[in-house]
């Protein structure tokens, strides 16, 4: 089955399975997540739908199995053995954040920085860490007006590295 087809077929089926689901799970958002799960799983699995065959009792068959699944998997995790005082619990507030994402990002950031020429880079590295732009004058012995205008010149220089980079970046 092509991907237009099922998608097709499927618009035209989703309103009749919302009800379906609902008798299944009781609750409307529940119902809602099972139609999504269902049509994640249908859409995986169109190749192996025979032409020919009923697409309601296929995709209901998806759904009341996925159903099944999902309710094994709540049933078990209700019934752990894990004791009331879990080190996972107990130890919540202690919990590290990984900052290995944070962390690539800032020195491919510095990297960047770093190809500037000393009259963009230290400007900006300076209003970057906190200072305002009269204490940057004063400290490069600079007229303030020269200060902001090497500032907004290295934040476009940056950007356009950055898009030069990672061109899908602004990409709707």
């Amino acid at each position: 089955m092509r991907n237009t087809d099922f998608q097709a077929q499927f618009t035209t089926l989703r309103p009749s399975l919302v009800p379906f689901a609902y008798r299944l799970t009781n609750n409307y958002e529940d119902a809602r997540d099972l139609v999504q799960e269902t049509a994640i799983r249908a859409f995986n699995n169109c190749q192996k739908f025979e032409n020919g065959t009923n697409f309601k009792a296929w995709v209901i068959t998806i759904m009341r199995n996925t159903f099944i699944n999902i309710y094994r998997k709540k049933k078990n995790r209700a019934t752990s053995n894990e004791p009331t005082g879990s080190y996972v619990f107990e130890n919540a507030d202690n919990a590290v954040m990984n900052q290995g994402d944070s962390n690539i990002m800032m020195n491919e950031l510095n990297g960047f920085i770093d190809e500037l020429s000393d009259t963009y880079s230290v400007p900006f590295s300076l209003f970057y860490e906190g200072f305002k732009y009269e204490e940057i004058a004063e400290r490069l012995a600079l007229p303030i007006g020269t200060v902001k205008s090497r500032i907004f010149f290295a934040r476009r220089t940056l950007r356009d590295m950055i898009l030069g980079s990672y061109p899908n970046l602004y990409a709707a």
